[in-house]
């Protein structure tokens, strides 16, 4: 049994259904659903990657317990993170990364204070759903580690995405 390989760690990406039609006619109707959006962090700290669903309602590990303001300075001293909205479709080679957008975050656990624009993340949630590219303003390093991500997630999908993912994500 000297050579039985570590089974490969699994970085899944949850769909959430969510029909805006379900139950009900008229409102809604034509409206993007939830349905391919995944919230992945970014610990710039530790240079590493997780999806918590739970971000999808500000609802996530990083986010519980934490009261969040739009002043930097509450959370002075907190580690930052980058919330990255993460858009699947398909086109006719098949499935990639449609939309991928990173949003700003900062959590300090010791005075359970953080820092946050909910209209900039709302936002920016909203542009990944509608297929947007918007990571050029996220640190290198950070970079790195998505692109290693999204690569390790699936290869395929990374080389269907848009030339544009992959250049902005190249350091």
């Amino acid at each position: 049994m000297a050579n039985e390989e570590k089974p490969k760690q699994k970085v899944g990406f949850t769909i959430i259904k969510n029909d805006p039609t379900d139950g009900h006619k008229g409102y809604g109707i034509g409206s993007l659903s939830l349905e391919n959006v995944s919230p992945l962090f970014i610990d710039i700290e530790e240079q590493s990657a997780f999806i918590d669903i739970g971000a999808m309602h500000a609802r996530s590990q990083v986010e519980k317990g934490i009261k969040f303001t739009t002043n930097r300075e509450d959370s002075a001293g907190g580690k930052p993170y980058w919330l990255v909205w993460i858009t699947i479709d398909f086109n006719p080679a098949g499935p990639y990364y449609a939309g991928v957008t990173a949003c700003e975050m900062v959590v300090n656990r010791e005075k359970r204070r953080g820092y946050k624009i909910l209209a900039e993340h709302v936002n920016l949630m909203d542009k990944s759903m509608k297929r947007k590219i918007i990571v050029d303003h996220m640190d290198d390093s950070s970079k790195q580690v998505l692109a290693e991500y999204l690569k390790t997630h699936n290869a395929e999908m990374w080389e269907r995405s848009e030339p544009k993912l992959r250049q902005e994500l190249t350091v």
